[in-house]
């Protein structure tokens, strides 16, 4: 008897195709992009190419247009496009718009369904996720944006958001605001879908963070926006889930980006273990290859080893996601893994460039200073590790072993 680890063969084919596709095609058009081709025009071309190729919104069902692909699959996929930081964009799986598209599937109503997730499902629109708030920051249910009935028809928003990423690229909004102070904790909110531009919800600036910034950073969407809300009238219709559901669908959807940052930053490491494997197998120094000193080989060997535990725990996730299993515990611990293997490979693969990786003219540093957010985004490592922590507790107390919270149920 023993433990099957065989990717299903149609689960290997499509992976393949994405491998060549990112290869082939999103890798040249990079640098068709850098050598100052228009974005628009080159991420055209490769949607056009993508769609074609059946390469199109790979976890959305296929009633709706997608490929239909379960999580196994997925994050497989997930784990080739991210080499390429028009991999996703070029098949519509780009964050933040795929968690919310799942989200607008599960939770819409067919109006909205019609109005808002059919332009996103054919790439027409974008749109942002505004919850986090400078007030609350980590903590959710912290917000103080409030949303008042006026009336039956419409609601009136007011308060402020933070780091709405791609805000500044959007076409519709959605926006989580309190609408029940007196209610249960996790219940007094409730989550809204706003067409933009709107004068209520005013883009005061996309704050500069320590991430280098490119000509095509903002284009492409990677910027952090500060938000004014301000007597921001939403229609009745508008409303997603139902009062009082804000907080609980804004987890599942976060839950997924958390995955899809890991599955990327999988891809992101590979890349950078291979540029730094190729690098030193050319380079001598004081007449020997660098690739023959053990030094340099035990830095490969800890980035190998680091990559082979990431995509063990995106595979078991997937297993169990597949099977309709809980997967929070395990979640919150690969959210963090993730986070510091893709910055110790990314530091790795600088060192061994040596001064050439400290410079831009490979992508290490860019990657470098943009890694740095995965230990924030999507909750901070310390309260994964919080929420992590007291798991191992109530295992513990429950079955008289930590086990339960420590991968002690594998399969």
């Amino acid at each position: 008897m023993s433990i099957d680890f065989e990717i299903p063969a149609e689960a290997k084919a499509i992976r393949e195709r994405v491998r060549q596709w990112v290869h082939d095609e999103c890798v040249p058009a990079e640098k068709k992009l850098l050598a100052g081709g228009d974005y628009k025009t080159i991420l055209g071309e490769l949607r056009v190419k993508a769609r074609a190729q059946g390469l199109w919104c790979p976890f959305i069902p296929k009633e709706y247009g997608g490929m239909g692909l379960g999580p196994l699959a997925n994050a497989l996929v997930q784990m080739e496009l991210g080499e390429s930081y028009l991999g996703a964009l070029s098949m519509n799986t780009q964050g933040p718009d795929d968690a919310t598209m799942l989200t607008l599937l599960e939770h819409g109503t067919p109006h909205q369904k019609e109005k808002y997730l059919k332009p996103l499902l054919n790439g027409e629109k974008r749109i942002c996720y505004s919850m986090t708030e400078k007030a609350a920051g980590a903590d959710a249910t912290g917000m103080q944006t409030r949303a008042v009935k006026d009336g039956n028809e419409n609601y009136v928003l007011n308060g402020e958001k933070w780091f709405s990423s791609a805000a500044s690229v959007a076409d519709i909004a959605v926006v989580m605001a309190k609408t029940d102070p007196d209610a249960p904790r996790h219940s007094q909110y409730s989550t809204f879908i706003v067409e933009l531009p709107n004068p209520g919800y005013r883009i005061v600036r996309d704050i500069e963070t320590m991430a280098v910034h490119g000509p095509l950073s903002s284009i492409l969407g990677g910027g952090h926006s500060e938000v004014e809300i301000k007597d921001l009238v939403v229609s009745a219709d508008d409303l997603l889930g139902g009062e009082g559901n804000g907080f609980n669908m804004g987890q599942h959807r976060l839950a997924y980006g958390r995955l899809r940052h890991g599955m990327h930053n999988v891809a992101m490491a590979q890349r950078a273990l291979d540029m730094a494997t190729a690098h030193v197998t050319k380079r001598s120094t004081f007449g020997q290859k660098l690739s023959s000193r053990q030094g340099v080989q035990w830095m490969l060997a800890d980035c190998a080893s680091e990559l082979y535990m990431a995509r063990l725990m995106l595979l078991h996730i997937a297993y169990k996601a597949e099977r309709k299993l809980d997967i929070r515990q395990e979640n919150s611990i690969a959210k963090v893994f993730l986070a510091h293997m893709v910055h110790k490979v990314v530091d790795t693969a600088i060192q061994l460039h040596g001064a050439l990786g400290y410079s831009q003219d490979t992508p290490l540093a860019a990657w470098y200073t943009h890694i740095r957010s995965q230990r924030l985004v999507d909750g901070p490592d310390e309260v994964h590790r919080w929420t992590v922590g007291r798991n191992v507790i109530k295992a513990y107390e429950r079955d008289g072993t930590t086990a339960a919270a420590a991968g002690g149920d594998l399969l």
